[in-house]
Formats: structure tokens, C-alpha cells, sequence
């Protein structure tokens, strides 16, 4: 950053490369505001290519893109920590994503006499956002084909890619099992000899994420100013507005300011940042006059099972192109979306699943036990053979002890407190019944008895709503009691829905850019 940079106030400041942080900063850069975007991770190679690996080392974390420390999680009263599937670097954790950006159901925001919201609904109903989501999936070139089932107007999806000998097989097998599939809405551009990005950073540009959809595109229109290696430290405030925001770089301490703050730095670091602000006239945290910042933290939690296409279908690899809504809301139960994975019950991939699960365990202090996991995932590999890996992403509702945890004494520990409700308990078994119920007459098999917790989907931490006193932000994002700072990640999100959030999160996004865009020009 240049002096006159450092010196000067900027139209708005987005602290965090992601997703949301990526779409707003383009929106905001493309309806002529000067935008600085502070993210902790490095810029890297456009051409590097790697998944989410569990190598140890804080710095080479960093130069793969990934959060450089382990999450502490206590989960129903056990202790674990382990590295969980975050980003840190530009595109944040959106360059690893499987590219699934579906939109939720109506029920999801509201609530009706036939379908009662559990929570009373969102304080945006599903008709305001709607074009929001249009916006979004034409900004990530959605492709895909309408769910069928759906009585709603389709997202204006592009025309997906021919479907494979195997997508052929299982959507004709689901259909006969009076099943609904579409082509799954996923944010790529097909081009020839695809890669199978999907779960990797790619240095090709046909995946749409926070990276390609959003920074990129900000920076090319000369009023966006990326600084990686920035590690936001705190928000200065006085008289209800954010001053300052302090950040390192290099070892040095700096500080800048904005008309607006954003917070896009994701449902887990966002709320630290603001209990990190804590001062004389906010003693336990900024924004946190509820009491909620880094409460009702949500997941999903995922039912995953190998599905065999029929007998003889040739092997044409790993599909991610399917997904069925027959199970979304069933007897009056908030299920969620059925989908492709786009992964292979591959030995690689069975054997990271029964790591990381042992690293979760109760057993993970057993000698040898990592390496003791390639045997078991060596048979299963022969079990399956070319099964394709499914998930039933179950909706999670917010509870106030549910929530991440910040210790004045270690700023940098990364944790989070987190009970599985005895409700979301009884959902999953009758989630897990109602998907051996639709799959009758299919070769299928669960991946896993215990619940699974969708550690990258974590939301809810400062969550949206009408009531300054259970509720963080506004319904466009803007915090209660801080005038200029906002909200453009999964932290907003007052439930966690059936459906996989980016879609959300890059709508809610563009949202929180128009009423930044339309307050700065009135």
C-alpha cells in the first residue's frame, strides 16, 4: 500500500477475499466505488493446483490457500481439534468448493400455516430475494436444469453439459424409483478437458468462485485494492461508527478507514474479529449489545452414501450433475437437498473421510491409528468399486450455546462450542429412513453411522434479524448498532437451510453492495 493509499479514506472497506467478500467487492467496484479488500491469506499462483490437505505446517497451510491453524472444537462435551476445511487466500474457502450453488426453498425464509418456520421466518421473505439470487447465479453462470418439483420461477440457468453414461443410468434409475432429479446447478463453464476441479483450487477460470467471480473481476476495474497477508486485528469505534480498522502486514501495524466496513471474513472469524474490538464502551465485544455475536452457530449435518449405478453401466468417473428435493420437507419434517458429491469412493477419498473422522474420535491419541486407517479404506475401495458418493445435507437450526469461542489470552485460537440437539438427533434417523425408503431397489450404502458434521458450512454467528435484542444485523446486513459496518458472509444467516449456502451468501452479498452503492450516491 502507498502512503497516499494508507492515508486515504476509502468508500468501503472489505475485510476478507471469500465469497461474499469477492462479490461485494466487484458489485461495489462495478457501481463506481473505491473498494480495499484486506485479506489474511497470500495472493499465490494463478496456476497452483491442490485440495484440502491436512499437512501440519502453518506456513505451508498458507501457501496452499488454507486456514494455517487447527480448529478446537468441543462437541457434545468432547475435545478435539483438527484442521478444518477452510480457506485462507484469495477465493477463501470457495476455491476448494464443488461449485453447488442451488437455491433454497420459500419454506426456508418464511413460514406458512402448512409449513410453520421453526424460528418464524427470515426477515427478508423469498420474493425479495429472488432477484437477488438471479443476480448471483448469472454472476457465477450457473448452469443446470430446473427441479421439477418446484412451483416456483427457475433461476436463469445456462444450459448444462451432455449427460455421462453413468448420469444417464442413475437418473433413469431414480426416476423409475418415482424419484424427481435435475442437473444439479453448479457454477462452471464446461470446457474441454475438464480438469475435475471440483473439492480443488484450479488454475483454470471456468469454476466461478470468490476468486474468479469476484476479485478478479473487482480488480480489473482499477477501484479495487487487494492487500494479502493483512491479518485484521480489530475495529476501532467511536460515536457508533467503525474509525479504523488495524491490521498487520509483514510485522507492521497498520491502520485505515472507510465509509463502510464489511465483515466477509466468514461465519467463524467475523464474530472473533468483533469480541477482538472490545472496548470501554463495548466491554464484551463491538456490535454485541444482544449478547449473540458468535452465537446460533449452525452446520449442516451430512448423511453420505455410495450409490451403484446399475450393473454394466461403464465407469465414466465421478459425477457431480444430480440432485433430487423429494426428501427437502417430508411429513412435516425440514430435511434438505439430496445431491452428488462429484467424488469416487475412491481409496484417497475413503481414506482423508476415516482420518479425519478418527482425528474427531475419541481414539485420535491411539498410536499408529492414522496409518492403520489405509487398510479398512483399501477394502472399502474394493467394496464399492465405482459407487458414487451422495450427500442429504440436513438443515440445522440456531441455539444460542451453540457458538465460537474467543479467549483474550490466545486471539489466534480458532474454536467453537457445539451441542447436536436432541431434535436434530430425531431428524437425522428419519432422515436416514426416508433416504433408504426412496433408494428401495438400488445397490446403496451408508458412509458412516455417527453424525456427521458439514464443518464448511458453518453460519449463523452473527445472525440477521428485526430485533436488535436477539439479533445482530438488520434484514439488508448492516449492524444495529454500528451505522457503517456490515455483513456479507454466512454468519448473517438465521438458519442454515436444506441447501448448500454460497448461493445464498454471494445474493445476500449483492444485497448488502446495492444498499452500500445507494447510500453512498443519496
Amino acid at each position: 500500500m502507498t502512503p497516499a493509499e494508507a492515508d486515504k479514506t476509502w468508500d468501503v472497506i472489505v475485510i476478507g477475499a471469500g465469497l461474499g467478500g469477492g462479490v461485494a467487492a466487484r458489485a461495489l467496484a462495478e457501481a463506481g466505488l473505491e473498494v480495499l479488500i484486506l485479506e489474511k491469506g497470500q495472493a499465490g499462483l494463478r496456476g497452483e493446483q491442490n485440495a484440502i490437505t491436512d499437512t501440519p505446517l502453518p506456513e505451508a497451510r498458507l501457501t496452499r490457500g488454507l486456514w494455517p491453524i487447527p480448529l478446537h472444537a468441543n462437541i457434545d462435551g468432547l475435545e478435539t481439534a483438527f484442521f478444518a476445511p477452510l480457506g485462507c487466500g484469495v477465493g477463501g474457502s470457495s476455491v476448494f468448493y464443488a461449485a453447488t450453488l442451488e437455491r433454497p426453498e420459500r419454506h426456508d425464509l418464511e413460514t406458512s400455516p402448512d409449513r410453520p418456520h421453526p424460528t418464524g421466518g427470515w426477515p427478508v421473505d423469498f420474493d425479495t430475494m429472488r432477484p437477488w439470487y438471479d443476480r448471483a447465479a448469472k454472476m457465477f453462470l450457473v448452469h443446470g436444469t430446473p427441479d421439477p418439483r418446484s412451483s416456483e420461477p427457475p433461476l436463469p440457468l445456462r444450459s448444462p453439459p451432455p449427460l455421462s453414461t453413468t448420469e444417464r443410468s442413475l437418473f433413469t434409475s431414480l426416476r423409475e424409483a418415482g424419484l424427481s432429479p435435475y442437473h444439479a446447478h453448479t457454477a462452471l463453464v464446461p470446457l474441454a478437458d475438464c480438469d475435475k476441479c471440483l473439492g480443488h483450487k484450479c488454475p483454470r477460470p471456468c469454476k466461478m468462485d470468490g476468486r474468479s467471480a469476484g476479485i478478479e473481476p473487482a480488480l480489473e476495474t482499477g477501484r479495487a485494492k487487494l492487500l494479502t497477508r493483512a491479518d485484521v486485528r480489530r475495529l476501532a469505534c467511536s460515536g457508533g461508527r467503525i474509525t479504523g480498522v488495524e491490521f498487520e502486514q509483514a510485522g507492521h501495524l497498520s491502520t485505515t478507514q472507510a465509509r463502510h466496513v464489511i465483515l466477509a471474513a466468514g461465519a467463524l472469524h467475523s464474530p472473533r474479529l468483533l469480541l477482538a474490538s472490545a472496548y470501554e464502551g463495548a466491554p464484551e465485544g463491538l456490535a454485541n449489545g444482544s449478547g449473540q455475536v458468535g452465537r446460533n452457530l449452525m452446520f449442516h449435518l451430512n448423511e453420505m452414501f455410495a450409490l451403484w449405478p446399475r450393473r454394466g453401466t461403464p465407469d465414466e468417473g465421478a459425477t457431480k450433475a444430480i440432485s433430487f428435493r423429494d426428501l427437502y420437507h417430508l411429513d412435516q419434517q425440514r430435511f434438505g437437498t439430496v445431491q452428488a458429491m462429484g467424488v469416487r469412493a475412491s481409496y484417497g477419498e475413503i481414506l482423508h473421510y476415516l482420518q479425519t473422522t478418527l482425528a474427531r474420535s475419541r481414539m485420535r491419541h491411539i498410536p499408529g491409528l492414522r496409518d492403520l486407517a489405509r487398510i479398512p479404506a483399501a477394502l472399502a475401495q474394493k467394496v464399492f468399486g465405482h459407487a458414487q458418493i451422495f450427500v442429504g445435507l440436513l438443515e440445522d437450526l440456531p441455539y444460542p450455546h451453540n457458538r465460537v469461542l474467543f479467549d483474550t489470552a490466545q486471539p489466534e485460537k480458532l474454536a467453537v462450542e457445539y451441542t447436536i440437539s436432541p431434535e436434530l438427533r430425531a431428524r437425522r434417523r428419519s432422515f436416514r429412513r426416508a433416504i433408504r425408503r426412496a433408494l428401495r431397489g438400488h445397490r446403496r450404502m451408508f458412509v458412516g453411522s455417527a453424525p456427521e458434521i458439514n464443518f464448511g458450512h458453518a453460519c449463523g454467528t452473527l445472525r440477521m434479524g428485526t430485533d436488535p435484542a436477539t439479533s445482530v444485523v438488520g434484514s439488508e446486513g448492516r449492524s444495529h448498532e454500528i451505522a457503517n459496518l456490515w455483513v456479507a458472509d454466512a454468519s448473517f444467516m438465521p438458519t442454515s437451510m436444506g441447501v448448500n449456502p454460497s448461493l445464498t451468501i454471494a445474493a445476500h452479498a449483492l444485497r448488502v453492495a446495492d444498499a452500500i452503492a445507494k447510500e453512498d450516491c443519496s
